[in-house]
């Protein structure tokens, strides 16, 4: 199966069109109503449940949970105004580099 970059795009789409939806009837305008702290809470729940799918080999619970994971990230995303674009273009600088050279180089 390929990427399917549409289907990011247009979840995007959706969340930023959440920001003026009505809180009692979305969820994802509660998390923004509720803030980032909400939003956070969110995204550590959701890795505790992957490590915990990961740790018992549930590949179908880890599918779900990454996910679930990835959604709340997005949210956080949109709230804070940044793209996804800006996460793949920071994902792309670091190709052709290791990883102990990039975290050393954010460290400096």
């Amino acid at each position: 199966m390929a990427l399917d970059e549409p289907v990011l795009a247009e979840l995007i789409r959706v969340l930023k069109a959440r920001k003026a939806a009505d809180p009692r009837t979305s969820y994802v305008a509660s998390l923004y109503v509720r803030g980032v702290d909400a939003i956070l809470k969110k995204i550590g729940e959701e890795a505790t449940e992957l490590v915990i799918a990961a740790k018992n080999g549930d590949a179908r619970q880890l599918l779900h949970e990454t996910a679930d994971l990835w959604f709340h990230t997005l949210v956080l995303l949109t709230h804070q105004e940044l793209e996804l674009e800006q996460v793949l273009a920071e994902l792309k600088a670091r190709f052709g580099r290791s990883g102990l050279e990039e975290k050393a180089a954010r460290q400096t």
